[in-house]
């Protein structure tokens, strides 16, 4: 004689059903009314006698709701973590329609978690290889595309975006000019400090004045600088062709009979390579200043004797070098964030990769350019 216990708007009881296994008998509604505790108490029961199968006989059940249902998901999900049987017999046919409206079948079940093989080091490498070649092909292409559209600009000058322009130049050089020449004055103090332990030995300091010259106008200035924009503007290019890839601006601007290339990456490369080199003047200027802070306040330089060893120091070619340098590392910087911002395939964790890219591309690429300027320098002097 099976014992019910009642709850609100049903009963259920619990009968042995041999070889360990029980049957639960569920009589009247299930509902949201009773759902809870009879979640509770099934469960009770399961975690405590650890049935090695649970049958649930509905042939009473007159009403079931989702939260009927998701009282025997709840238990079918013990029984399975469990490795038990979980079995519905006796099922009406109103029922049947809400559980199959539910996929019952498949609540509850343990995921299958297949583990994919590891791929070997010779497909990962030609996977790598084929990403890489697949890269240089889109970056050709890129660099075609942008030289055309340069020289269509320069036929037509009229189709340039003058306003983005200018807006551009302010963003790259303007609201930059702060942050480089505060980073340029204090490398040009710690410079010239540096330099002054070494040389005060020799009585050299005037000398101070030459090194950090020479070292901002040939090297450091353009390279400090760059980085910065790198860091600012490169990033900020990516960023908004990567967001406009993203919601599908540019493919919009292209069905409109816009090509992208010109309407986008030209103005940025103008802008750039426009106002870098002014920025690298400015980077020298705010150096040496930062030297002469240190001469004239530590190595009891004169003003007069540290702009006349300065200005004796450079040559022209010196300061049109430092110019030239910026001109080019800001077509990297401009040519390399469009590039990461075409390349945006996805939603936002791709722009935040492309910008990333963007930054430590540009980085690379100013110092290897560099590095092909003192050689070749080194060769051609």
């Amino acid at each position: 004689m099976t014992e019910y216990k009642k709850l609100q708007s049903c009963q259920y009881g619990i009968s042995d059903s041999g070889e360990e296994g029980v049957t639960v008998h569920i009589q009247g509604s299930m509902d949201e009314s009773n759902a809870t505790p009879l979640i509770n108490e099934l469960s009770a029961f399961v975690k405590k006698k650890h049935p090695s199968s649970l049958t649930v006989d509905m042939e009473k059940v007159t009403f079931l709701n989702d939260f009927g249902a998701l009282a025997l998901v709840e238990v079918k999900k013990l029984m399975t973590r469990g490795r038990g049987v979980f079995r519905l017999i006796n099922v009406n046919e109103n029922v049947e329609k809400v559980l199959s409206v539910l996929s019952f079948d498949v609540l509850g079940e343990r995921s299958a978690i297949s583990k994919s093989a590891t791929p070997g080091a010779f497909v990962r490498l030609g996977d790598a290889t084929l990403r890489q070649a697949s890269d240089l092909k889109y970056m050709i292409s890129f660099i075609g595309s942008v030289c055309i559209a340069m020289a269509q600009v320069i036929r037509h000058p009229g189709s340039l975006r003058t306003d983005d322009t200018f807006s551009y130049m302010q963003k790259t050089g303007v609201d930059a000019l702060p942050i480089v020449g505060l980073i340029s004055f204090l490398l040009g103090l710690i410079m010239a400090f540096m330099s002054a332990v070494q040389l005060e030995q020799f009585g050299a300091n005037i000398y101070v004045a030459s090194l950090v010259a020479l070292a901002m106008t040939r090297e450091l200035g353009p390279i400090m600088t760059c980085i910065i924009v790198a860091g600012r503007s490169g990033s900020a290019f990516a960023a908004e062709i990567g967001t406009m890839k993203v919601s599908e601006e540019v493919d919009a601007l292209f069905t409109m009979g816009f090509e992208p290339t010109r309407y986008l990456v030209v103005p940025k490369i103008i802008a750039s390579v426009t106002m870098v080199p002014l920025l690298v003047l400015f980077s020298d200027i705010f150096a040496i200043f930062g030297g002469l802070v240190v001469g004239v306040g530590m190595l009891d330089l004169t003003v007069n004797s540290y702009v006349a060893q300065t200005i004796k120091t450079l040559t022209l070619f010196d300061v049109f070098l430092g110019f030239i340098k910026g001109a080019v590392f800001a077509l990297l910087i401009a040519w390399v964030g469009c590039l990461r911002g075409f390349q945006v395939r996805g939603g936002a964790a791709s722009v935040g990769q492309a910008t990333t890219s963007a930054v430590v591309s540009s980085i690379f690429l100013i110092i290897m350019t560099n590095s092909i300027f003192s050689v070749i320098l080194r060769y051609w002097g």
